[in-house]
Parts: C-alpha cells; sequence; structure tokens
C-alpha cells in the first residue's frame, strides 16, 4: 500500500525574473519554480504561512508532494531546495521537482512496530527504544511504501532490531549503505539496571 501523498498548493506566477519575486513577496508569497519530468519549467508562487507551516512540520525536502496548482494538473513533486534570506532566514525561494512513476527518490518511511503484547522482554518490564522512527529509502515515486512493520513478537530484554531484521518492499533500498544500522532496542526497566549496577559495586 502507497504512503498518503500530501496536497500542496501553490498558484501560477505569471511573471518571471526579479521584478515578479519582489511584486510576490510584496504578497506575502514566496516565488518557486517546478521543473523536470519532461515538462516545461513552471513558475509558481507559494503562500507564504503555507510554506512555514510545511517547514516547521520537517523533512519538507524529502517528502513527497501532490502539487495543486489551478488550471495545471496535479502532479508529484519533492522539493530540492528553499533559498532563505541570509538575515532573517526566511525562504525567499522554493525549486520542486517533477516525478514520474518510474522516477526513484529518497523519502523518509515511518517505522511501526506491532506485537508488543507477543513480546516477552516487554511483558517482564522492558522498554521498547526506538532509535530511528523513521527511515530514508531510496523508493519508486509510483510505488511508496505507507510505512515499515517491525514484528515484536517474541522480542526480549537486550534485543536489538536493525535494518536488515525489516522485509523491505521490492524495488526499496535504504539510503544509508555499507552499515546495518540500529531501528530500536528493548532495553532493561530502569530499576533493574540501577539494582545491577548496585550489585557490581
Amino acid at each position: 500500500m502507497a504512503t498518503e501523498v500530501l496536497d500542496f498548493e501553490a498558484q501560477a506566477r505569471t511573471g518571471t525574473g526579479k521584478g515578479a519575486a519582489r511584486q510576490a513577496r510584496r504578497e506575502n508569497l514566496v516565488p518557486g519554480i517546478v521543473y523536470g519530468g519532461g515538462q516545461d519549467p513552471l513558475p509558481i508562487n507559494i503562500p507564504f504561512n503555507k510554506l512555514i507551516k510545511a517547514l516547521k512540520n520537517g523533512r519538507f525536502l524529502s517528502q513527497l508532494w501532490n502539487l495543486k496548482v489551478e488550471g495545471q494538473e496535479d502532479v508529484r513533486v519533492v522539493c530540492r531546495a528553499v533559498q532563505r534570506d541570509v538575515v532573517k532566514d526566511l525562504p525567499t525561494h522554493v525549486d520542486f521537482l517533477r516525478l514520474r512513476r518510474t522516477s526513484r527518490v529518497n523519502l523518509f518511511i515511518h517505522v511501526d512496530f506491532i506485537n508488543e503484547d507477543a513480546a516477552p522482554g516487554i511483558k517482564k518490564g522492558g522498554v521498547l527504544t526506538v532509535v530511528r522512527a523513521d527511515v530514508e529509502l531510496n523508493v519508486l515515486a509510483g510505488d511508496i511504501p505507507e510505512k515499515l512493520t517491525v514484528d515484536l513478537t517474541g522480542r526480549q530484554i537486550g534485543d536489538v532490531i536493525h535494518i536488515s531484521d525489516i522485509e523491505l518492499p521490492e524495488g526499496t533500498s535504504p539510503v544509508i549503505t555499507g552499515r546495518d544500522f540500529v531501528i530500536a532496542n528493548i532495553s532493561a526497566p530502569a530499576g533493574l539496571v540501577a539494582s545491577d549496577d548496585e550489585g557490581e559495586e
């Protein structure tokens, strides 16, 4: 099942160049451009408040968006750059890349943990410590997984879950290569750790 693709609304920008960009900013809009996908570049304006909200939510540059521009067909895009004012650190221009279904892109995919009640380590008071709640994967734009699933059935205190323990969808691979990084672990409860430390002393 594909991940939910969020809508991102913008307006077509009629003028180009510095004059049109300055005019957009005066109207509380942030100019941008949509390019790639075998089509002509499309100048756009983005409402400043909507852009700021999206940026504050995090991972704006690794999220797949369904770009909606009046008079244009919806298109899947990823943000490739956000230029900022060097003094105020506010966005001044945004670049979006159009994607075809066969395009490959790096996106953060959420990790879902299931069957905690079937994990003996958690039943004994162990704590699930999530190291990576999201994993950056290289995926096909037309086949993005909704989530990664970790089954905790049978997991004991001290167990460590690595990326290699997760069955990745076909055609999907981690962006970080060359090491089997940790996703989560089941650690001993704080009281047990403290008593063990006292015993050693």
